[in-house]
C-alpha cells in the first residue's frame, strides 16, 4: 500500500475530527468537510483521508458521501454492503446506494460548527 505523504497529515487528523463530531443518524459530504476546513476545492483529499480512516475504529466514515447523497466510498469498507448496512442501522433509507430524503439528514459542518 502506497504510504500518503506527511503533509497530509494534519489535514487528514482535522478531517477526522469533523468526521467525529457528525451526529448518529446524519451525514455530511466530502466537498461540505473541505470547505469548512477551508479547501473547497479539497473535496477528493477529503475522499484520501476517509479512504485511509479504516484503521480507526472512532471515524464514522460511514457518515460522508458524495454530494448527492450516493455512497460513493462503499468499495473501501470490509465488505461493499457494510456502509449501506451501518447508515440503515442509523435510521437511514437507501434506495440504489443512495440516502433517500437526503437534505433532510444533511449535516453541514458550515452551519453546525465554529469555524476552525
Amino acid at each position: 500500500m502506497k504510504t500518503l505523504p506527511n503533509r497530509n497529515k494534519d489535514f487528514f487528523q482535522d478531517v477526522y475530527d469533523v468526521v467525529r463530531l457528525i451526529p448518529f443518524g446524519r451525514v455530511t459530504s466530502y466537498g461540505a468537510i473541505a470547505n469548512y476546513l477551508g479547501a473547497k476545492q479539497g473535496a477528493r483529499m477529503v475522499g484520501w483521508a476517509m479512504n485511509a480512516s479504516h484503521q480507526f475504529a472512532d471515524i464514522p466514515a460511514h457518515r460522508v458521501v458524495n454530494r448527492n447523497g450516493l455512497l460513493s466510498g462503499k468499495n473501501h469498507f470490509e465488505t461493499p454492503n457494510q456502509m449501506e448496512q451501518l447508515l440503515v442501522a442509523e435510521g437511514l433509507i437507501i434506495q440504489q446506494d443512495q440516502i433517500c430524503e437526503f437534505q433532510k439528514v444533511f449535516w453541514d459542518p458550515m452551519l453546525e460548527l465554529d469555524l476552525p
